[in-house]
């Protein structure tokens, strides 16, 4: 692993990015000036979006947000100074521009600072609260489109390989402070164990909805995660470890839960710039000095770090080839199978 290079590799993105935003700045006041002196107007158009979609082919989307911007800057020239500095993302101006006045512009503005287009999204709702819409529970049939042709289908590409994030998520619209909507696409034999739920908590949650039927499940879950991370209300007292504990790789419940609240759940991986990864999925507890060169099972020679950098870890300490052969085994025994 050649760090020197990475570093080199890291700090050019670094400089690269930061003359990127100094672009879109300069780009966005010279926009607004252009837009101040309705300049599109001579050209033959009728506004400053239609001049940035068709003479300088910005997708329709783009090009909303770029006028939105630019209307920003020009009213408030804090704006300028965020997207210049990295502070502030050109995804986040069009909800910025729904709640941000002369008045609010000192509280309101370092809200949106670091967000993305959906925590931007909730920032404005929180400020400007909707019209609530009655909570509804609604069940569409999926739309088919006819097939001209047959197209074979993609080869699946294999477990190990997937990416985690193959699965798209959820659409959130937040609707107030507390509420959102969630639209998620479900099966069939989703919606026939929500009604056997709701059958099975009729009388503990009499009229219960979805919500109170998925949140329900969901706190079985989280119990379920607590307790496998001794993260009980009224845990055990501590017992002394038999003599062989280090050796067998048992880690005591009050170790597991001293561990988990120090981290808080999160990968503990340091990182080139001072701070930790933080990734809070999927997690697991690792031995700082391994367990198979004599590391104990203690607080403090334990850690929770996410599966990439456990696996880094363990390539760090033992090496690449003994981490390949570890890896085949489990392929190996299968085969002999």
């Amino acid at each position: 692993m050649d760090t020197r290079t990475a570093r080199a590799l890291s700090s050019r993105l670094a400089d690269l990015l930061s003359r990127e935003q100094v672009a879109m700045a300069d780009f966005l006041v010279a926009l607004a000036d252009f837009d101040r002196r309705r300049l599109w107007e001579p050209l033959g158009f009728t506004s400053l979006w239609h001049c940035l979609h068709r003479a300088l082919g910005l997708s329709k989307g783009t090009a909303h947000y770029r006028q939105v911007a630019a209307g920003l800057v020009a009213r408030f020239p804090e704006v300028e100074a965020a997207l210049r500095d990295g502070r502030l993302c050109i995804t986040s101006v069009v909800e910025l521009a729904k709640v941000l006045t002369p008045e609010n512009q000192a509280e309101v503005l370092p809200r949106f600072f670091h967000r993305s287009k959906q925590e931007a999204k909730a920032e404005a709702v929180a400020l400007c609260p909707r019209e609530v819409v009655p909570r509804r529970e609604v069940v569409t049939a999926p739309i088919v489109q006819p097939v001209e042709r047959f197209t074979p289908p993609a080869p699946a590409a294999p477990a190990a390989l997937a990416s985690p994030t193959s699965n798209p998520r959820p659409a959130v619209e937040p609707l107030t402070a507390d509420l959102r909507r969630l639209h998620v696409t479900v099966s069939r034999r989703f919606l026939e164990k929500l009604e056997a739920a709701k059958d099975a908590l009729s009388h503990a949650k009499p009229g219960a909805g979805a919500e109170a039927i998925l949140e329900a499940g969901l706190d079985l879950i989280l119990a379920r995660r607590a307790k496998r991370r001794a993260l009980v209300e009224r845990p055990r007292k501590a017992t002394a470890p038999p003599p062989a504990a280090a050796d067998t790789g048992h880690i005591p419940a009050e170790v597991r839960r001293a561990v988990w609240t120090r981290d808080e759940g999160r990968c503990q991986w340091p990182l080139d710039s001072g701070d930790t990864c933080g990734a809070t999925h999927p997690v697991e507890l690792d031995h700082v000095l391994p367990r198979a060169r004599g590391g104990p099972s203690t607080v403090d020679n334990l850690r929770i770090l996410c599966r990439r950098h456990n696996d880094l870890a363990a390539r760090l300490a033992f090496g690449e080839q003994w981490m390949e052969r570890c890896k085949a085994r489990p392929a190996e025994k299968a085969l002999a199978g």
